[in-house]
């Protein structure tokens, strides 16, 4: 006879998913009893039209220029892309997905990002001169080195807990080109590049008559042609708080919920 497969989880997963499941409880229980159940209407996202300006035209960030930005279709997906820079030796590739309606959610595949980068952003970057001309380029986008970086953005107000976010971060590269990429999702108070972090997250806050509108955030930092991961991760941890900071100041801010 095989055993649930609850008995084979990691003993951490199993206390935290108990811990959500009586968390749930004591917020849901009131509801279902006094018959207002808080999943049958559930409340609204309302802030689509700071979402929707987000895409169309990027985020600003202190201390960064925005050389270009445009909007591309990647796996089905409207994101922006945004070309930042700080100094001739600090210069980015800023890519958001920003949640646009009610029934979108978090549920982007990373390797949509994985194939645009090895597609179509490469060949974009190269001059005319080289893409008329005879020379064979590779387009394919290897990845490794894949860790969790976690990070934490102070709250400005008493009233709110530091944001902690815990994002995923690799290296990538094409014959042309090496990157360190940073990728979460961004929602008021934390993020994670897991969906069902923010799937848990949303229907906390749904107990207490709130939603979480949510980002993807992919972050390109150019590296040194196969340079060492560790290079990059001060920028890209300092990078990853200004974002999530800009974005919880805009247009995650509860003000716009």
């Amino acid at each position: 006879m095989r055993l649930p497969k609850l008995l084979h989880l990691p003993v951490s997963q199993v206390v935290l998913l108990c811990f959500l499941i009586v968390l749930i409880a004591i917020g849901a229980v009131p509801s279902y009893l006094s018959g207002n159940w808080a999943w049958v209407n559930p409340p609204q996202v309302t802030n689509f039209k700071q979402l929707k300006s987000l895409r169309q035209n990027g985020l600003a960030l202190p201390g960064w220029q925005t050389k270009q930005q445009q909007v591309e279709t990647i796996g089905g997906h409207k994101w922006s892309i945004q070309e930042l820079q700080r100094d001739e030796k600090s210069q980015v590739t800023l890519l958001l997905l920003p949640q646009v309606s009610q029934k979108d959610q978090p549920e982007v595949e990373w390797m949509d990002v994985n194939g645009f980068m090895g597609r179509e952003f490469q060949y974009r970057k190269l001059s005319q001169t080289d893409k008329n001309s005879n020379r064979r380029f590779q387009f394919s986008w290897d990845t490794d080195s894949y860790r969790q970086l976690p990070f934490t953005v102070k709250s400005t107000s008493t009233s709110s807990a530091d944001a902690k976010v815990e994002a995923r971060f690799f290296r990538g590269w094409t014959q042309q080109q090496t990157f360190a990429v940073l990728q979460w999702y961004a929602w008021p108070g934390g993020g994670n590049p897991a969906p069902s972090t923010w799937f848990w997250a949303d229907q906390m806050a749904q107990l207490q008559r709130h939603r979480l509108p949510w980002t993807a955030v992919s972050i390109l930092i150019p590296m040194e042609p196969l340079a060492d991961l560790e290079t990059a991760k001060p920028l890209a941890e300092s990078l990853g708080q200004t974002v999530q900071a800009a974005l919880m100041a805009d247009v995650l801010h509860p003000a716009n919920r």
